[in-house]
């Protein structure tokens, strides 16, 4: 308590001190975050106590996003340290410094919380950090906090609004206030579009990094499942979950990407992994400006175009931009599997989820009110009014009724899309048409936040790379009736080095990330 209450302190203190109704910090990248820092021009905690400053005037009041669920109580002294390390030993990279955010469905063994936004893991703690935290610790970040997110992930109800949590209320987009900023990760999409941090983290099973970094004019990065450790990340399905960095810029999002990945022995997945990154840990020589030059780039138009007008035009104007940078366009390049893995893939996450979620709840210890999927069912009916408020949990009501991973139909299935998604889906497309990359909208414009009947979903790339476990790259393509619409570059496994370089010339030949403005409602 008394950490926290000299935080609040420490932020009244600098509220005081600056007149200037701009952020000096606008659009910062974590380069030049580091560089000044460098320069002495600012330290880590000046930094850290700007953000947390913004955070405390546009997410709790002013527009309240509600995308940051919690602050560390323990950023400034972590922010101090480190500008005591650098002056006696030096940087210990290019993230040393840098405050980022991370969703809240990933454990810190520190004072915040981790409960995937459920009031059911209120009051326990983690006993330790993620893996893929420990490797950001390593790398000298400062966390400021925790975002919010839709609750477990959006594995909860059929009917759910992405981006609502018993913990943490509805996330608001930022470009739109009464748009939807896309889920899982909406408050690490909505909180870095709203430079509230340098970068943050998100996790995805299908689409919950790609969709609000498209909808909140981000670079968002799906990476092959067993890039990046899932150890200590509440579950939805062993064979699709990934974290993976949301940033403003590609070179921000390779960066973190680069401080994330590595072979964790309590992660299977990631055994050999090490032998796909490139030297040093580091995506900075993939960043090519050039990189679109003679690659052939296949459009992936049948499901994937025809659901929005705008999007359409947008994606439409990106391949004239990518041609025109030098790419070789084959148009269309169907998958033409895409259409049959909605089935089975439900039926894998039905199944994993029970089981994958059971295994994390009885390592959260014995203070933990729910220990299992059943016991989370019943905690929800009991706690109705707080936490089914909107919409109820039907998901969970499938899932726990699922028997363990060797029942042959989970079985079947798991092998059905593992075929369907990669040998005659990504992977045929690809070796077809000989292609470096397939393209697609990565979503619609956002649609209007509904409570009452939940998301007015129309259409999305990401299934495909999500049940391959390939990686996929959402980029800013442009923007309609003021909100952000994307383009996502979807591979093979482990070419995150190859999509980097594409989705990085795409970025700079065209640049269309512009900040949010905070709008009540869309343009007319």
């Amino acid at each position: 308590m008394l950490k926290r209450a000299l935080l609040v302190l420490a932020l009244a203190t600098v509220a005081q001190r600056s007149a200037s109704p701009s952020f000096p910090l606008e659009e910062a990248t974590a380069a030049q975050l580091q560089d000044w820092m460098s320069s002495g021009r600012y330290t880590s905690r000046q930094l850290t106590e700007m953000y947390l400053r913004r955070i405390e005037e546009l997410d709790r009041l002013g527009p309240t996003l509600q995308s940051v669920i919690e602050v560390n109580g323990d950023a400034l002294s972590i922010a101090d340290a480190l500008d005591a390390e650098r002056k006696t030993k030096g940087a210990r990279g290019p993230l040393h410094g840098v405050p980022i955010l991370i969703k809240e469905n990933i454990d810190t063994g520190d004072l915040m919380l981790t409960t995937a936004g459920s009031l059911a893991l209120e009051g326990t703690r983690p006993s330790k950090d993620a893996f893929l935290v420990e490797r950001l610790r390593a790398a000298g970040v400062v966390i400021l906090g925790k975002t919010n997110l839709s609750e477990w992930a959006n594995f909860r109800s059929t009917h759910s609004s992405s981006g609502w949590s018993g913990r943490g209320g509805q996330v608001k987009n930022p470009y739109v206030l009464d748009r939807n900023p896309c889920g899982s990760s909406s408050g690490t999409g909505a909180a870095i579009a709203a430079n509230f941090a340098a970068v943050g983290v998100g996790t995805e099973t299908d689409g919950s990094i790609v969709c609000p970094s498209g909808a909140n004019g981000l670079v968002g990065i799906k990476p092959t499942v067993g890039l990046v450790s899932r150890t200590g990340v509440i579950p939805i399905s062993h064979t699709q979950d990934s974290a993976g960095p949301m940033a403003r810029t590609v070179a921000d999002a390779a960066l973190l990407l680069g401080a994330m990945v590595g072979e964790d022995p309590a992660d299977a997945a990631t055994k050999g992994s090490a032998r796909h990154v490139p030297s040093g840990g580091s995506y900075a020589d993939a960043l090519k400006p050039d990189a679109l030059k003679g690659a052939r780039i296949g459009i992936a138009r049948k499901q994937y175009f025809g659901y929005s007008d705008a999007a359409d035009t947008i994606a439409n104007q990106a391949i004239a931009d990518m041609k025109a940078a030098g790419a070789e366009i084959v148009d269309p390049a169907d998958i033409p599997t895409a259409s049959q893995l909605d089935a089975c893939e439900m039926e894998i996450l039905l199944y994993e989820f029970k089981a994958d979620l059971n295994t994390y709840l009885a390592l959260r210890g014995p203070t933990a009110r729910v220990r299992s999927l059943a016991d989370l069912i019943a905690f929800n009916e009991k706690e109705k009014a707080r936490e089914m408020p909107y919409f109820g949990q039907e998901l969970f009501l499938r899932a726990d009724k699922k028997g363990p991973l060797t029942t042959p139909a989970y079985v079947a299935a798991r092998a059905k899309c593992r075929l369907l998604a990669r040998d005659q889906g990504i992977d045929f497309v690809l070796k077809k048409y000989r292609l470096d990359a397939i393209v697609a909208p990565t979503g619609s414009p956002a649609w209007t936040t509904d409570l009452v009947n939940g998301d007015h979903f129309t259409g999305a790339s990401s299934t495909p790379a999500a049940v391959a476990g390939y990686p996929s790259i959402a980029v800013p393509a442009g923007q309609a009736f003021g909100l952000p619409v994307g383009i996502s570059f979807i591979g093979t496994a482990w070419s995150e080095p190859k999509l980097i370089g594409l989705a990085y010339a795409y970025e700079q030949a065209t640049k269309h990330r512009r900040p949010p403005a905070f709008t009540e409602h869309a343009d007319r």
